[in-house]
């Protein structure tokens, strides 16, 4: 019975280190305890600019065959992440839950790039 309970605290406290180590689950963490749904695929709260960002990113990784291109996108991503990263932890500090679920959302789309670009890394 000591075994079980144990395996399943360990099981826990692993899952609650993952979820606070990543920014986005510790972000997306943060809004469920403030009670505030994340953002949706389906909300449009994202500016043009932002979209076509996105976009022009998304274009240039599924027509990258060379590897320098390939790690210019990479340190792109990294950066938009480290400044994103930044600006939530801003967000969260002056309590202004909205921004942080705007910056979340736009975080979404760069874990996504992230995917897209360890999966072109790492063909199957």
């Amino acid at each position: 019975k000591e075994q079980y309970y144990s395996e399943q605290h360990s099981s826990l406290i692993n899952k609650a280190y993952q979820t606070l180590l990543n920014p986005l689950s510790r972000g997306l963490y943060l809004l469920e305890l403030s009670g505030v749904e994340p953002a949706q695929e389906t909300d449009c709260d994202a500016d043009s600019a932002f979209l076509m960002e996105i976009m022009e990113i998304n274009e240039k990784l599924a027509e990258s065959k060379n590897g320098g291109i390939i790690e210019e996108i990479e340190t792109l991503i990294k950066v938009k992440q480290e400044e994103l990263t930044r600006e939530l932890t801003a967000a969260f500090e002056r309590d202004d839950l909205q921004e942080a679920k705007k910056l979340l959302g736009k975080m979404k789309y760069f874990a996504n790039l992230e995917d897209k670009l360890k999966s072109k890394k790492i063909p199957s």
